[in-house]
């Protein structure tokens, strides 16, 4: 880091009798566009996008290419055509685009969903999986959504976005062996929707996938969001 730049954002200080001020102030203008309540689309992506969007922000992982090479760890942020480069700082936060949770800064690397942070990198973790699924024919639909090993689930929610269509007069929601875990007798046509809070919250020590049960009948079609929500434990760093 320059003396010339500031130390947390690494904006450009105006020099006694600068030329050309208005790059310089420009630049840090556009740092803290993209810095100010930042949001980053992914944190996994390797190759900067084609279309370079001013104020819009990244998080480079190893392995990044392109303009990326050789800034892993770093907030890319669009400029001009081009990239700017910053290192993030512990504290900092942010939206994760892709992943649908807010993240901090632990001084070494980003922690989705922490919703408390440890001087040490323990944490206490939000997150959740989602998607829009093609419901398939059949009694049972094994929706692709998951649920990740070591934590614990809060509940799921669903919404029909085009009426599922078959025999069957109402559907449940679940996992493999607890196939009404998340609700029963819901409904077909289009926004119909599921709200399953558990009472208890469960824990998952193994990865369990969200599957759709018909109810007197079987499935044809249809269109359905699906989301799980959990807590997650992260263990200090050694």
């Amino acid at each position: 880091m320059s003396l010339n730049d500031t130390l947390r954002l690494g904006m450009p200080l105006l020099q006694p009798a600068q030329a050309q001020k208005h790059v310089t102030v420009n630049e840090a203008l556009m740092r803290l566009d993209g810095l100010v309540n930042l949001v980053l689309q992914s944190r996994a992506v390797t190759e900067p996008p084609e279309v370079v969007i001013d104020g819009q922000c990244w998080g480079v992982p190893s392995g990044a290419v392109g303009a990326w090479a050789g800034q892993a760890g770093k907030i890319a942020i669009g400029s001009n055509g081009g990239w700017m480069f910053v290192a993030p700082q512990a504290g900092m936060r942010s939206q994760i685009v892709d992943l649908g949770v807010e993240a901090v800064h632990d001084g070494q690397a980003w922690v989705p969903g922490a919703l408390s942070m440890g001087g040490f990198g323990s944490a206490l973790m939000a997150g959740m999986a989602e998607a829009e699924v093609q419901v398939g024919s059949g009694a049972t639909f094994d929706t692709g959504v998951v649920i990740p090993a070591g934590v614990m689930v809060i509940g799921a929610a669903a919404r029909v976005t085009q009426p599922i269509t078959g025999s069957l007069s109402t559907w449940k929601l679940g996992n493999i062996g607890a196939e009404d875990r998340f609700g029963s007798g819901l409904g077909r046509g289009q926004g119909s929707w599921a709200r399953g809070l558990l009472g208890s919250p469960m824990s998952f020590y193994s990865p369990a996938n969200i599957v759709m049960t018909a109810e007197g009948g079987q499935f044809a079609g249809g269109t359905v969001r699906i989301s799980v929500h959990w807590l997650e434990l992260r263990i200090p760093r050694s």
